[in-house]
């Protein structure tokens, strides 16, 4: 089994898919409209195996609520340049919280409140290309 996809709730998937594309670099898989009134758009983290939904007139994902998913986490080979990255793009982003181990962990969220976190772990570095 591979997990590869997580309904994110939005208001506004336009507004939110130019925030994960625009501010976060995610790249666009699918962007379709299957029937008249739903919307299926399927978004990438760099570097990542795993996606995210936007979407609307999905059975299930549509009554879940906007902003409400908490502590999605990004690995990122360093939390310091990512965040100082995403802030030069606009986003709001935490300060840096060091951790035991030397994890870091910086958190933000995205237009509707859906909570993000970016996590750093040293001993994964090698999971990144240069």
């Amino acid at each position: 089994m591979k997990f590869e996809l997580v309904p994110v709730p939005v208001a506004d998937v336009d507004r939110a898919k130019a925030f994960y594309t625009d501010k976060l670099g995610f790249a666009v898989d699918v962007d379709v409209e299957p029937v008249a009134g739903t919307r299926v758009v399927q978004l990438t983290p760099p570097e990542s195996a795993c996606s995210i939904l936007l979407s609307s007139g999905l059975p299930g994902i549509a009554e879940m609520t906007p902003g409400s998913l908490r502590s999605l986490h990004l690995v990122v080979a360093d939390a310091r340049a990512t965040r100082a990255e995403l802030a030069a793009k606009g986003v709001e982003v935490g300060e840096v919280d060091e951790h035991e181990g030397a994890m870091l962990f910086v958190p933000f969220a995205d237009p509707d409140g859906n909570t993000w976190v970016l996590q750093e772990m040293p001993w994964r570095s090698a999971d990144f290309t240069p």
